[in-house]
């Protein structure tokens, strides 16, 4: 349902899933198998799976913290979008590649739950497109040193709020990465 016209496709978003982001976040071998099963479950259908990657101070273009996890391939053909801000959409080619492809609905996972997941979904929406947030496939480290709350309510929390986020003409959703059909 949306607001994007002539855009039926549906894409995988896999963001910030690197050394240096999830290296100690909650629950991580639990929710980068997750992940690798949404892109093996997208692959198969034929979605397109999109990469995104940060790059800032902490993670400096080249270095091990700037790596994809190890257990997350990109195959040479599925697009790699470079970001250096929260919301994968802002100075980066994202929105012409999901373009390009026809995709007008979002299913997102990755990392991080409280920063660059929730910037990415919210810009998404607001951009018109249908998102998706796979609930037990995104994460964070644990940030509570700064007044934030413990991770997994973090990850419980955006979780509750994302589905009933609302708007004209948009859908917003969360699924289980079980639940998640690539398949119209």
């Amino acid at each position: 349902m949306t607001t994007l016209p002539d855009r039926p496709n549906t894409a995988l978003i896999v963001i910030d899933v690197q050394n240096g982001v999830v290296d100690e976040a909650y629950g991580r071998d639990a929710v980068v198998a997750n992940i690798r099963s949404l892109v093996d479950k997208a692959r198969g259908a034929g979605t397109p799976v999109i990469w995104v990657q940060h790059s800032d101070e902490e993670l400096q273009k080249g270095s091990e913290a700037w790596k994809y996890v190890p257990e997350l391939v990109r195959r040479q053909e599925e697009p790699l979008v470079a970001k250096s801000y929260g919301d994968s959409f802002e100075a980066t080619d994202l929105e012409e590649v999901l373009a390009k492809a026809g995709v007008g609905r979002l299913v997102v996972a990755g990392a991080e739950t409280d920063a660059c997941i929730r910037s990415t979904i919210h810009g998404a929406f607001t951009r018109g497109y249908d998102v998706t947030l796979v609930g037990d496939a995104h994460t964070a480290g644990d940030k509570s040193q700064w007044g934030a709350p413990p991770t997994e309510a973090v990850i419980a929390h955006t979780n509750l709020y994302w589905q009933f986020q609302d708007a004209p003409g948009r859908t917003a959703a969360v699924a289980t990465t079980e639940d998640v059909s690539f398949i119209s």
